[in-house]
């Protein structure tokens, strides 16, 4: 069972004090929690791609590449990279870098986007927004699986038997396609004998079931190994002493994030109510105890059969030193009560 931590390197004001870190700053907090999720024995870190001011990774596989040089063993990810806005070729050249510079270490999870600011901002039309990814994520397999391509789509000039370079250490490079809730995304993932990665941010957990078994039945019928194609789940959560604890320091930290993004889309402001109902059982968030997370998480691969999991913690605007300690707890204490449990 790989345990790992996801970011998208978020610069909030504090609730409090209302002091907002730079960028630059932030980037170099992700860079040291890379570096202390090797230390505590995790598996992998992913960066997700965003284009607005409180995001600070715009390119992921940059930070990504300066975590590379400090350390040896985490796997190196985004969650995600917006395919639909990018160019598969350089997609491809900058993660074939980051794996050769990492030894072999490399992912991309690529993804629709849940935010859309990259798409006018590189001349995209959202009214194109599935059939960009399907046919840009088509060219990067082609690509990833062929050294000289030739290929045509609507979306980007054909290549002509075009060798692209550099080729990475690994081979195959680990493509994910991460997934919302979209049958027909869990679908076109298994079709292609991909990896799944879901993100779990609101709602009952158990619901995502359903799309669990469609990835392995539709991998089934176009002739790939379920077995060998593994599901991830990312959720939100933070790790305190005990449970109460646990909900009370990460409230106040992520109610300013969800009631941001919530007044853009049209949410009701979340209450305190609604969030302690999302950290209960059925909830989507993983907040509790140590012990509390590592039920949750072996309660998701019962459910769900992941054999990856993946906390994002930096939802909102806790301190850097808190992270870390999150970060900590999820290597050395969390960790062990899930391998134990499954026997890894």
């Amino acid at each position: 069972m790989e345990i790992g931590i996801t970011t998208f390197a978020e610069t909030y004001p504090d609730p409090e004090t209302g002091v907002l870190i730079d960028h630059g700053e932030r980037l170099r907090h992700v860079v040291d929690e890379i570096e202390v999720a090797e230390s505590v024995g995790l598996d992998v870190y992913g960066i997700g791609e965003h284009h607005r001011a409180d995001f600070a990774a715009s390119s992921p596989v940059t930070v990504l590449a300066a975590a590379a040089a400090r350390t040896s063993t985490i796997r190196l990810s985004t969650a995600v990279t917006v395919l639909s806005s990018d160019d598969p070729v350089r997609v491809f050249q900058a993660f074939a870098t980051l794996d050769q510079l990492s030894n072999g270490r490399a992912e991309i999870m690529a993804g629709r986007g849940s935010f859309v600011e990259s798409f006018p901002l590189f001349g995209y039309s959202l009214a194109d927004y599935d059939a960009l990814f399907a046919e840009k994520l088509d060219l990067l397999l082609a690509i990833r699986d062929h050294e000289a391509v030739t290929w045509s789509g609507r979306f980007r000039p054909p290549l002509e038997h075009q060798a692209i370079y550099p080729r990475p250490m690994q081979d195959p490079l680990p493509v994910w396609i991460a997934v919302g809730g979209t049958p027909q995304s869990v679908v076109r993932a298994a079709e292609r004998g991909l990896p799944l990665a879901l993100a779990i941010i609101g709602g009952d957990p158990d619901r995502f079931a359903v799309l669990s078994d469609l990835h392995r039945r539709t991998l089934e019928a176009s002739g790939f190994d379920p077995a060998a194609t593994p599901i991830a789940v990312h959720t939100h959560g933070f790790i305190g002493d005990t449970d109460e604890g646990a909900a009370d320091e990460f409230f106040p930290s992520y109610v300013v994030p969800m009631n941001r993004i919530g007044r853009e889309r049209g949410w009701p402001p979340m209450t305190r109510a609604h969030y302690d109902a999302m950290t209960g059982p059925h909830g989507s968030l993983t907040v509790g105890s140590p012990e509390t997370v590592a039920r949750k998480i072996l309660h998701l691969r019962d459910v769900l059969g992941i054999s990856r999991y993946m906390l994002h913690v930096s939802v909102g605007t806790l301190p850097h030193d808190t992270v870390l300690r999150v970060i900590e707890r999820l290597g050395k204490e969390v960790a062990p009560i899930v391998r134990d449990a499954v026997g890894d």
